[in-house]
């Protein structure tokens, strides 16, 4: 599984993740983080230019943190161990909407890799939280539903279903891989549930997978039906791509699907599938999507390729619609 690292470990895969993650920092340990940082041991205001040179005086100031952000600034650096080349900044905590709480977010870059996270802080600043707060009068999935743009995306079933499954996959990764075989297996049991594709390549990790992205979208915006073909022969045969293959198989597989080559060429070599590749992969990020696969089962979010979570989401929806119904 390409997953993201745990919070704010760093990793070719990511910074921070662990989003369910509670973490709380009480004030004295906040305040020792502080000072450590104001007498020199970690600059507050990483990322910022260098003084001195002619490139630091041209540059524009950065606006002046408040106490609040050194600290929680402070505080990560030192429960996270990141020196000077780690750029983290920290916005300005702003009203949460809930009593008490503020919000800030907290974006942290290693060379080409950056991240953001979201933490919640006592507005007495005692206390900060990496987790979710939720409402308990509301439905918890529903701003993922909201969130997915699933428009001009390849899919399978009735639109109306009453169960919609959305995968944001990368075409290189194994557990993606798995995940394939798995739904193969068993979405055959289940004719009731729509099924969306979602395009996740992860490409410093997987450097072939934007071009299989690229291909799958081609196929799509020719002849839908032949995504799914195309969808089979890449997971199919991921241990014969490569990098310095990739195109070559990618137009042997359109091929075999039946599509035109002139027109499959020509789309993987315009920008209109990479843009809705770019697209998707912006989606994902709304709905954090950090590592792949991440399956939503209605709004559900599922990591991995575990068998029995899927179909126990599926059928928990299905029996939750068929109380309601509304299955299809």
């Amino acid at each position: 599984m390409n997953t993201s690292s745990r919070l704010f470990t760093l990793t070719a895969a990511g910074i921070f993740a662990l989003a369910g993650s509670v973490m709380i920092a009480p004030t004295a340990i906040l305040a020792q983080g502080t000072q450590a940082s104001q007498s020199g041991g970690v600059a507050a205001g990483a990322g910022s230019a260098p003084a001195g040179g002619a490139a630091a005086k041209a540059a524009t100031p950065a606006a002046p943190q408040s106490p609040l952000q050194k600290t929680i600034e402070a505080y990560v650096r030192n429960q996270f161990a990141f020196g000077p080349d780690v750029e983290v900044t920290v916005s300005e905590p702003k009203d949460a909407g809930m009593a008490g709480l503020l919000e800030t977010n907290v974006s942290v870059k290693v060379g080409g890799n950056n991240e953001d996270a979201k933490f919640y802080v006592s507005k007495d600043g005692k206390y900060l939280v990496r987790g979710e707060v939720s409402d308990l009068s509301k439905d918890p999935l529903a701003a993922n539903r909201a969130l997915m743009d699933l428009k001009d995306s390849p899919s399978v079933g009735d639109p109306k279903s009453a169960v919609t499954l959305v995968e944001f996959s990368d075409f290189e990764c194994p557990v993606c891989r798995s995940l394939h075989d798995i739904m193969r297996g068993i979405m055959q049991n289940y004719p009731q549930v729509r099924v969306v594709f979602k395009d996740y390549p992860i490409e410093v990790l997987h450097p072939w997978a934007r071009t299989a992205a690229i291909a799958g979208r081609c196929a799509y915006m020719q002849s839908p039906p032949a995504f799914w073909k195309m969808y089979d022969l890449i997971y199919d045969n991921q241990d014969i791509i490569s990098a310095a293959n990739a195109w070559m198989k990618m137009t042997e597989f359109a091929g075999q699907v039946g599509l035109n080559a002139d027109t499959f060429r020509s789309c993987m070599a315009g920008p209109d599938a990479g843009a809705a590749v770019d697209a998707s992969r912006a989606n994902g990020q709304k709905l954090d999507v950090n590592s792949t696969p991440t399956i939503f089962v209605n709004g559900r979010r599922m990591v991995g390729a575990d068998v029995h979570l899927i179909e126990q989401y599926i059928q928990y929806e299905l029996a939750k619609a068929k109380q309601s119904g509304s299955t299809k």
